[in-house]
């Protein structure tokens, strides 16, 4: 295996590790042993050689004056952020020995970890970790905070994360961009689009809460009420019923319960619908025709619609639309939701369950951690933190940071940062970039596996997650071989899974000599789908089963109080969650933190654009500065990226607003469904 790390200068192959679908291939440059330039790779099949600019940069993450360099103990109040140098060897011996006394006494349950991608590396992030605490016999995290609702939605509508290669894209004369702001968190799909667009004359419609940069760019925007979206793809299955656009010859061969679905559909009507949903019956009906009459046409599903607490719903309702008019089976046709099935390595292999002895340990669902370090009982007494900032990014933050302050709870936390979570650790140890590890990654929107070998040295004393899960097996005294087999090892054992064809024939030889493989994909529908039936389910016994409706419904969103505005804390562009959010140069990029809302709204509040505003509701509040216009419906408040708390007297933790309810499917995160006041700080 190819190791750059201690090559001076020159130009060498990387991966984008960020928690993104596109997963770009890089190009690093180095100069005296340090990353001075990253490009994209002008070869990659799918992002050639294009990237953002959160990735352009980041050489200033990388190197930043405020990067950990050696562990730390903490030494002040939990918050604080006091701390002293000590040696890796006491470290590992704190972090144990207190291991060891509470599983005594409390059992291994009363240990939690919480991690999720922020190092989108499958080793970084779901290897030697996992490895550990099933052998340790910790409390598992359910980790739903992200695509679970949509996610789960999907698989009951298509079986799977499985959608049409991004690049046959190219094909579509109709793109609809539905809840993703693609030019900020999808770039390379918003580029194929542009290129269809000039090429063939493709549409681009965006439907979104908030017209962002995405919606600016596109030929036609629709502005929603929140959490409405699986009302407009109802409204929109009405008319294409009603209207005869539908392939019924495909829903004969392809679907079952199209029936059912026609009947129900009836009451969607566009009447009804435009009140759900803020849409005129008018564009109703030109956004219905404009689908049922253009092929091929391909819908992008994001993220943001599933993060409510009808989440999955949405997904689920949108992803009937390529059904219902055929387009599966045309080329550029259909939809993505996400792509992940098709690289779905072998994770037994990889994350060993087998070494958990007590199958009935407890399952902790990560978007209830303030709940679960407040109330749960047994109490949970030690964190390990990892791949994830959760006084930043978890739900209902307040409570979060409650559940951190607590003095008998033992926080171990493994970051670059001293971040405001490693403010309450007892801990902190640091940790090396994707760019300084050996990982194999796997998009969730691309079809490429891609290999990472090191690029730099580790940073000072910086270590990575597999060598830290090691030196932890072994001072716990865990002799199993899982825990002595190299990076190289884990990776060729993920690689071989028998059950997905997909993988047939890629191995990690060729993966270390291209540096990128695309899996071996076939026609979606060219075989059955993962479904019970083996067919698209528009009708699911499944859900029944569940206790949900098994047809496509319209829920509305939960009583969040008694507040006049929907707030949805949407993704900004040049932070990834809290990542770069703690780093000059990306925070002069994006420069500050502000709250959209409709003039409207603004005038009956007496606030005008650029006043210093105060966000609030029974969970917390921020201050931020008002951006007054019509980009948001009335009713309906949008505020930007999670910003770190960096800056002294801000208040500006957007999670402290959000509710921490699960969606209606998949123990997902609702961060969209909460409600807020505003007022004009004097």
């Amino acid at each position: 295996m190819t190791s750059y790390a201690d090559k001076k200068n020159g130009i060498f192959p990387s991966v984008c590790s960020l928690d993104c679908p596109d997963q770009c291939g890089l190009l690093v440059h180095k100069k005296d042993g340090k990353i001075i330039k990253v490009d994209g790779d002008p070869n990659h099949p799918v992002t050639r050689g294009n990237i953002c600019n959160k990735v352009r940069n980041i050489a200033h993450r990388l190197y930043d004056k405020n990067r950990l360099q050696y562990p730390l103990k903490r030494l002040g109040a939990k918050g604080e952020g006091k701390f002293v140098r000590i040696s890796w060897d006491e470290a590992i011996e704190t972090i144990t020995t207190h291991w060891k006394k509470l599983i005594e006494i409390d059992g291994p349950e009363s240990i939690l970890p919480y991690s999720f991608y922020g190092n989108m590396g499958n080793l970084s992030a779901e290897g030697m970790d996992r490895r550990f605490f099933h052998r340790l016999g910790a409390s598992q995290l359910d980790r739903t905070i992200c695509q679970m609702a949509g996610s789960t939605g999907y698989k009951y509508t298509m079986g799977g994360s499985f959608g049409i290669d991004p690049q046959d894209t190219i094909h579509a004369k109709l793109f609809i961009f539905w809840g993703i702001n693609a030019v900020s968190t999808n770039m390379h799909q918003w580029t194929i689009a542009q290129k269809a667009r000039k090429e063939h004359g493709a549409k681009i419609v965006v439907i979104d809460v908030h017209k962002n940069q995405t919606g600016k760019m596109a030929d036609w925007f629709i502005p929603v009420f929140p959490g409405s979206d699986g009302a407009l793809a109802l409204g929109i299955m009405h008319i294409l019923f009603a209207e005869m656009m539908v392939d019924e010859a495909f829903l004969q061969e392809y679907t079952i319960g199209h029936e059912e679905l026609r009947n129900h559909v009836i009451q969607y009507d566009p009447a009804t619908v435009s009140k759900m949903t803020g849409v005129s019956k008018e564009d109703l009906y030109k956004l219905a025709r404009l689908y049922g009459k253009t092929s091929p046409s391909f819908i992008r599903i994001g993220n943001g619609l599933q993060h409510h607490d009808n989440g999955g719903m949405n997904t689920r309702a949108i992803a009937c639309l390529p059904a219902l008019t055929g387009q599966w089976l045309i080329k550029g046709g259909g939809a993505i939701k996400s792509n992940s099935g098709y690289l779905s390595h072998n994770s037994r292999a990889l994350q060993r369950p087998d070494l958990l002895k007590n199958k009935n340990t407890r399952v902790i669902n990560m978007n209830l951690l303030g709940q679960a370090l407040l109330e749960l009982d047994p109490p949970i007494k030690s964190l390990y933190i990892y791949n994830s900032n959760p006084a930043i990014v978890a739900p209902n933050g307040n409570k979060v940071r409650k559940g951190l302050e607590r003095k008998d709870l033992f926080i171990v936390v493994h970051d670059l940062f001293l971040t405001e979570t490693a403010k309450y650790a007892d801990i902190v140890l640091p940790a090396t970039s994707s760019y300084e590890n050996t990982d194999f990654y796997t998009s969730y929107w691309h079809n490429h596996i891609q290999i990472q070998e090191p690029v730099i040295e580790p940073y000072f004393e910086s270590k990575s997650n597999t060598e830290v899960f090691r030196l932890l097996a072994k001072a716990m005294g865990f002799d199993d071989p899982a825990f002595s087999e190299t990076d190289e090892e884990l990776i060729k054992q993920a690689l071989h899974n028998p059950e997905n064809p997909y993988f047939d024939g890629i191995t990690f030889e060729e993966l270390a000599e291209k540096k990128y493989v695309k899996a071996n994909i076939k026609p979606l529908l060219s075989s059955k789908l993962k479904t019970p039936s083996g067919k698209i389910e528009l009708y699911s016994k499944k859900m029944m089963e569940a206790g949900l409706p098994p047809l496509p419904t319209y829920i509305p969103l939960a009583d969040d109080g008694d507040f006049p505005f929907l707030f949805v804390p949407a993704p900004t562009h040049n932070f990834l969650n809290s990542t770069f959010s703690n780093n000059e140069k990306h925070v002069s990029m994006e420069k500050e933190p502000k709250l959209h809302m409709n003039i409207a709204d603004a005038k009956e509040r007496n606030i005008e654009d650029g006043d210093v505003v105060r966000v609030w509701n029974d969970r917390g509040e921020c201050i931020l500065k008002a951006s007054v216009g019509k980009d948001v419906l009335p009713g309906v408040v949008v505020s930007q990226g999670l910003w770190s708390d960096g800056r002294p007297g801000t208040k500006q933790h957007l999670n402290a607003l959000t509710p921490d309810r699960l969606s209606d499917m998949g123990g997902g995160a609702t961060f969209f469904s909460g409600r807020v006041n505003v007022e004009k700080v004097k």
